[in-house]
């Protein structure tokens, strides 16, 4: 085994047993399993967990024994489960970026831990993680400033009442070395908890060349003060680095490459250098329960990322001053690009108050959100020209020049207070009422203010079902321009967006269902025919939603997802975009996840996945389109007492297919992953 290999795998255990013998020291041993998790709440949806069945809105939560059962170890995956939720340039190696109902995320917003805003600029760890939760639509009310796709919020592991102790250890790819730890519990004094996660990884991408590490830990610990007052506090620190996968653009631009093999690193120079990102991130909050119907709540969030950025950046066609695009034979510009020292540093904070008046459920409370990010003039200098199909060594451009001084270039401040009331009209009926006012101002656009309304009726015509229509206002950053455009780095300034929404959800025996159909306006983003980005027009999206997931028999869990969406470009004035769909959204996805227990063998259990995504259009005009295609995964589990032994294999066909699709930077298109394999081993004692 290399030094590498022992380096992480003595990270993860060596903290795991630190950690544990300093937390035997003050409780005896215990023999547990493991900690479950309510599916069926999420926090996401207002103020505070509530039952998905009566929050009026389309919400997904994956949950903590999901992620485990398929082996899930980064949100991209993860999302895999939900049709409505989509790659958007998610390039391997570099940040985990995404779209919901078509909208493409805000790095900046539309990322949430705890509810608090941190940037979705490098792939989150989940290992701390109890679920990922997915609310989909605009979220004004709710978190104010963001995408109107909708946001993605991580749940933070909680300290666990009775002792647990776990590892992991895994195998995949060409040679990924995965170890993990989770340990929890309660200390002597019962009034202190602690959840304690480290994890180590060798990374051997599918992609050839594309290697890294990545190295983490958390620390989560709770104080119940007295029997009203609850004290939670939560750390975690992750570094990664890995050398990025960049895209391919049309031929010609015009035509898709063929014959080409999804394991091709376009980024393999020998002066490359991986793409090294920091974070840390700490949070504190503490409740206090007044009475039987009232409870007061302050939070606090502080992150803090760090990212060198380098690449071999593949881009045009020099030889026939083709920008964007590659040559027709495959050749393409390699240009030097580097950006050192870049680093954002949001802080959040949140006050609330919560309780019961009559046939009043009340919460009052106000935000703050400050934001800092530091960057210097990047490195785009033309080294030469390789090849799709073969590559070629170009030395490094000459003469070496080095990211110019890191400096603040965006400043961020926002204000809000916010106000909601439930109230109950009869034993069948309730109106969801609430508004957000909004104040940001920005260095590179100013201040302006946004009243932000919601409104809900939700009906309740037995017990376990629900059906709801909503009205919401949403608040968004306008796009920053691009590199390569005429007003790159430039901000346009906020927009807002507006929904409709009418759903049902219900409980049917060991299954909850529910669907959705929903209609998002919002101004129309691109880069025109002067190479300039511009709002200009209205992009229109509406869309089916249905979902199910249960037991259809005591032996088999099923969950499926599907979404089906019109996307419409109009009011530009120009021809070639009125009417037209909106580039990298597919017109239906859909996904279902199957887990058979053989009765045969106790402890066994077979799953399988299938996904779905129909032919999306590369440019806003449409002219070229990407073909649709098919996922199938496989998986097996075995579990004996406190070993679970598991096995899996995705794009078991070994398919190849453009998995992401993207207008940026002149347009790029992402192959989905090859045939891979993964075996781990659980530990649980």
């Amino acid at each position: 085994m290399s030094t590498p290999i022992l380096k992480h795998t003595a990270f993860a255990l060596s903290m795991a047993a630190a950690c544990s013998a300093f937390a035997q020291q003050s409780m005896p041993e215990v023999i547990v399993s493991g900690a479950k998790t309510n599916g069926e709440r999420a926090s996401i949806g207002g103020f505070g967990d509530a039952p998905l069945l009566l929050t009026p809105a389309s919400i997904t939560a994956i949950t903590r024994n999901q992620l485990d059962d398929l082996g899930i170890r980064n949100t991209s995956a993860a999302l895999k489960l939900d049709a409505s939720v989509s790659d958007s340039y998610n390039a391997v190696g570099y940040s985990e970026q995404f779209s919901i109902r078509g909208f493409n995320l805000d790095n900046a917003t539309s990322y949430r831990k705890d509810g608090f805003a941190i940037p979705g600029d490098a792939q989150i760890p989940l290992e701390n993680k109890e679920r990922i939760e997915v609310l989909k639509g605009l979220a004004g009310l709710q978190a104010g400033v963001a995408a109107p796709g909708g946001i993605i919020n991580y749940v933070t592991k909680r300290p666990t009442a009775t002792p647990l102790r776990s590892a992991v250890f895994e195998v995949s790819e060409r040679g990924t070395i995965y170890t993990a730890a989770d340990l929890g519990g309660r200390f002597d004094d019962k009034r202190f908890g602690y959840r304690i996660n480290a994890a180590a990884e060798r990374i051997r991408s599918y992609v050839k060349g594309a290697d890294g590490n990545r190295q983490f830990f958390s620390g989560a610990f709770d104080w119940q003060i007295t029997p009203q007052a609850l004290l939670q506090l939560d750390m975690d620190y992750q570094h990664k680095a890995q050398v990025t996968v960049p895209g391919y653009q049309l031929l010609d631009n015009l035509t898709l490459p063929t014959n080409i093999s999804a394991d091709t690193l376009l980024n393999a120079q020998p002066w490359t250098k991986p793409v090294d990102t920091r974070s840390s991130n700490i949070g504190l909050r503490f409740e206090y329960q007044i009475d039987a119907q009232w409870r007061a709540t302050v939070a606090a969030n502080k992150h803090h990322f760090m990212r060198d950025d380098y690449t071999a950046f593949p881009y045009g066609c020099g030889s026939a001053n083709l920008y964007p695009g590659y040559c027709a034979n495959g050749d393409y510009d390699v240009y030097d690009y580097q950006s050192v020292g870049e680093s954002k540093s949001p802080f959040s904070a949140q006050a609330q108050l919560q309780g019961k008046v009559g046939a009043h459920e009340l919460t009052f409370g106000t935000s703050l959100y400050l934001r800092h990010d530091r960057f210097g003039d990047y490195v785009y200098d033309y080294a030469g020209t390789s090849n799709i199909y073969h590559n070629v060594f170009v030395p490094p451009a000459p003469p070496s020049r080095t990211t110019g001084p890191v400096t603040e270039r965006v400043f961020e401040h926002e204000n809000a207070a916010f106000v909601q009331d439930i109230v109950t009209l009869s034993n069948d009926l309730k109106i969801h009422a609430g508004a957000r006012y909004v104040q940001v101002h920005r260095n590179n656009y100013g201040e302006h203010h946004f009243a932000l309304p919601n409104l809900a009726l939700v009906f309740t015509p037995a017990r376990d079902w629900t059906v709801y229509a909503s009205l919401a206002h949403g608040l968004e950053h306008g796009g920053v321009a691009p590199l390569l455009t005429t007003n790159e780095n430039t901000a346009l300034e906020p927009s807002r967006s507006k929904q409709f929404e009418f759903g049902s959800k219900a409980v049917l025996g060991d299954s909850t269902v529910s669907a959705a159909i929903f209609q998002i306006r919002k101004g129309l983003e691109y880069t025109d025919a002067h190479n300039t980005f511009v709002r200009n027009g209205e992009e229109t999206h509406r869309g089916l939603e249905l979902s199910a997931q249960g037991k259809a028999m005591p032996n088999l869990a099923y969950n499926v997802s599907l979404l089906a969406l019109n996307t419409r470009q109009q009011g530009t004035g120009q021809a070639g975009i009125d009417g037209k769909r909106v580039t990298d959204v597919p017109a239906f996805r859909s996904t279902a996840a199957l887990e058979y227990a053989l009765p045969q063998v106790p402890g066994l259990k077979l799953n399988g996945t299938w996904q779905y995504s129909g032919k999306k259009a590369f440019d806003v005009e449409n002219k070229t389109m990407v073909p649709d295609y098919h996922l199938f995964n496989f998986g097996a589990a075995y579990a004996i007492p406190h070993v679970t032994l598991r096995a899996f294999v995705d794009n078991a066909f070994n398919k190849f297919y453009w998995r992401d699709v993207t207008p940026a930077l002149g347009g790029y298109l992402l192959p989905g992953a090859s045939r891979t394999f993964k075996l781990s081993a659980q530990l649980d004692f």
